[in-house]
């Protein structure tokens, strides 16, 4: 069968392979631990469902405007003007179904065939595979291990061409937990307003920062770059609600539009439950996500000092998210192999560098228990040791 072509050169995600041979050897009975999860395995906090309950329960089951309703759009600029000093209205303000749908119609909205848009690598994986769909060129830019993988503005200056589109932003980083700090972000706006290039700014994992560390948006910094910047979040991460699909972008109200109008004709609404559920996520109690990211924290610490105690791998401290991304090259495997044998030989599941542009390194996500933490990691130990 032949194919659209916007589709042939989509590649399966390697997160969801992985995932799927691990879940197969489970259901043969097989005890496999698994590190490639990309959410937390926390449960949506009480006060959140009750709120989908009770949205079901009054027979708030219907459609409501195709980019969300006022009141979640109306939680969402609050937000952001709160912890973001982003003042948008909910005119400039679309709700999707995750933030992947929204980045998603970014990249539908703004991109075509002859634009490029420059990735900074190791990326997310669906960032290359989305600009693809949009006809557009990924340009990509490495961000060095040695920097803790914060770009050097200066390499995305010299990637600059007169076919750049936009620059994405993804700090906190999935897959290696780089946190940019003001002054990199300061550098990638002047570049970017200099040439009237689009920020596409990932922030998903905003909420999910230790040791110190502080999150910025690069939108806020002035107003050029905030006229220039896509600013996409969601409760997903933040609030353990990633089955819940509530997603949103912020921007410039010409964009939005358009961006609403392309949702109207595919997924029409979000889920009515499901925004009921993200309003309360926003404007209730905060104090489940602390006690969530204290937990990572203990269980970030013990994985990096872990890792970088065997001596054929080696990690940089991951600022945020819930990954570490340690370096394999010592190994000679390839990061497919590695994950392949790894998990064929010692029942352990990470996800192959590879798909996030580093074929040196793999993922592994401490959004698992700390017992599973320490028993995959022992394993790997011991696998290491038998190669």
């Amino acid at each position: 069968m032949k194919f659209a072509g916007r589709v042939s050169q989509l590649k399966a995600s390697p997160t969801l392979a992985i995932s799927a041979k691990a879940k197969a050897m489970k259901k043969k009975g097989i005890d496999v631990i698994g590190f490639g999860a990309g959410e937390p395995d926390f449960d949506t906090p009480e006060h959140i469902k009750e709120a989908a309950i009770c949205a079901i329960q009054k027979g708030f089951t219907k459609y409501t405007p195709a980019s969300g309703t006022v009141e979640l759009k109306g939680a969402v600029c609050d937000k952001l003007k709160t912890d973001n000093a982003l003042d948008y209205t909910p005119a400039e303000i679309a709700v999707s179904c995750g933030a992947k749908h929204a980045l998603y119609n970014i990249f539908q909205v703004l991109c075509e065939k002859g634009d490029e848009v420059i990735i900074v690598s190791p990326y997310w994986v669906s960032y290359t595979e989305m600009v693809t769909l949009s006809g557009a060129t990924s340009r990509i830019v490495a961000a060095k291990e040695s920097d803790g993988f914060v770009v050097n503005p200066e390499e995305v200056a010299k990637n600059i061409t007169s076919r750049t589109k936009a620059i994405i932003v993804n700090s906190p980083s999935n897959p290696t937990g780089a946190v940019f700090g003001k002054d990199v972000l300061e550098k990638i706006a002047k570049i970017a307003a200099s040439k009237k290039i689009f920020v596409i700014s990932d922030e998903i994992y905003e909420k999910l920062i230790y040791g110190g560390e502080k999150h910025f948006s690069i939108g806020s910094l002035d107003k050029e770059i905030r006229d220039l910047t896509l600013t996409v979040n969601g409760v997903s991460k933040t609030y353990s609600m990633t089955g819940w699909r509530i997603g949103y972008v912020a921007g410039p109200k010409d964009i939005i539009t358009k961006i609403s109008a392309l949702q109207s004709h595919s997924t029409s609404n979000p889920t009515s439950i499901s925004q009921m559920a993200a309003l309360q996520a926003l404007v209730g109690p905060q104090e489940e996500l602390a006690k969530m990211k204290k937990e990572f924290t203990g269980r970030r610490d013990y994985m990096v000092k872990k890792i970088n105690s065997l001596e054929d791998m080696s990690c940089v401290e991951p600022k945020g998210a819930f990954y570490c991304f340690p370096n394999i090259s010592k190994t000679k495997l390839d990061s497919i192999t590695f994950a392949d044998r790894l998990l064929d030989e010692a029942h352990t599941a990470c996800v192959p560098g590879i798909a996030f542009g580093s074929d040196k390194h793999v993922r592994l996500s401490f959004a698992t228990s700390m017992k599973n933490i320490e028993t995959g990691l022992s394993r790997i130990e011991k696998w290491l040791e038998k190669q």
